[in-house]
């Protein structure tokens, strides 16, 4: 099957530091993808320039057979409307209820009416068990509570494709996982592909079909749980099994 999302050779810099530097990566339709790596080494950045959210300086990303570097805004916001993103607090609007959050993409991309907006939260909240919460503020919300509408807020639009910017980071073990079966959840039952950023190697391994491990602007290895369990990479064996010792030095 041909890819959904393709990156070749994307190059993204600031302040003259590379933080990418020519990586490669083809995923499937409906295939949960999950980029590992080091906390600031660059997957946050990758996630962005997928989204269309900022512009790497080299390379092609294809959404579909949109390539979207090249595209003017108008355009791209077009493209965006494909792409649901799933940030790593959240990004809740505070000064909005529940209700209001998840609706706020269909208010300003859809020609629903309210009453179709009011069904489509419905849906989307119930995908989540968040059910009932309408009324609540996020002020109210737990950190798992938070996560999982952001999500809802995120599938309110039927995008094609989900990002996932550290889905389980600040949450306990218990409600970790509970966002790890959502993230499959809601790949199987609608369909979407998704691209999981998360240096959380117990999550990787619960949700991912292939993993690419992201180290020094590039992709060390890309396969598949088991491949990466076997892998004979210094640093991919260093990073899963959390190790001080190895060629991963850190500097902070």
């Amino acid at each position: 099957m041909s890819a959904w999302v393709r990156v070749r050779d994307l190059r993204y810099e600031i302040s003259g530091r590379v933080i990418l530097n020519g990586v490669s990566l083809e995923i499937a339709p409906g295939e949960i993808m999950a980029v590992m790596g080091l906390s600031g080494g660059g997957k946050t950045t990758f996630l962005k320039c997928c989204a269309g959210l900022i512009r790497p300086v080299a390379g092609e990303i294809y959404i579909g057979e949109t390539e979207i570097v090249r595209l003017g805004e108008s355009q791209l916001n077009t493209v965006r409307r494909r792409i649901g993103m799933v940030f790593q607090y959240a990004a809740l609007f505070d000064s909005m209820n529940v209700y209001e959050n998840v609706a706020f993409g269909l208010r300003h991309h859809s020609d629903l009416t309210e009453a179709e907006i009011r069904q489509v939260v419905a849906e989307r909240l119930e995908a989540v068990g968040m059910s009932g919460t309408e009324r609540l503020m996020p002020a109210e919300l737990s950190g798992g509570m938070r996560k999982r509408i952001g999500l809802a807020r995120a599938l309110a639009t039927n995008p094609e494709v989900l990002l996932y910017d550290e889905p389980t980071s600040g949450l306990d073990p218990v409600v970790g996982s509970l966002i790890d079966e959502l993230i499959v959840r809601v790949r199987d039952t609608l369909g979407v592909t998704s691209v999981v950023v998360s240096h959380h190697i117990p999550s990787i391994f619960r949700t991912a079909d292939r993993i690419a491990m992201l180290y020094g602007g590039r992709f060390e290895t890309v396969g598949t749980p088991d491949e990466i369990r076997r892998s004979e990479s210094p640093v991919v064996r260093q990073f899963i099994e959390g190790r001080s010792e190895g060629p991963i030095q850190v500097t902070d």
